[in-house]
């Protein structure tokens, strides 16, 4: 059974310096991951953070950075980071165009969770 989730662009929510809608998990979705549409306003930049799951972001939209310990990384429509837990990361909007990008994450716990329910429904 197919099932859309809209984005509402007109009603994202400020999440850590940015706009976002988390779209992924709904009741119907059985997903060993989350996922939110983020959006980095012109000037913006998200607060520096890490966190115990894995990431990767898939940049859709624009140009921005990316601040890790590593350095500074251009970050453009196309690309896709990877994000190891604790690995503390930023990205940064310099420029005057929306950068728009999709963030997944998922750590052990979520993937437990998910085949717990995969079985169930068997």
């Amino acid at each position: 059974m197919m099932e859309l989730r809209k984005l509402d662009r007109d009603n994202l929510k400020q999440d850590n310096g940015l706009v976002a809608q988390r779209l992924v998990p709904w009741a119907l979705l059985n997903a060993p991951f989350e996922g939110s549409w983020c959006v980095v306003r012109p000037g913006a930049e998200s607060g520096a953070h890490g966190h115990h799951e894995y990431e990767i972001w898939v940049a859709m939209t624009g140009k921005a950075q990316i601040i890790t310990a590593e350095g500074t990384t251009d970050f453009v429509a196309g690309d896709v980071v990877h994000f190891t837990p604790h690995e503390e990361h930023q990205v940064v909007n310099r420029g005057e165009e929306d950068f728009q990008f999709y963030s997944i994450w998922w750590d052990a716990e979520l993937s437990g969770k998910f085949t717990a329910r995969h079985q169930e429904s068997r």
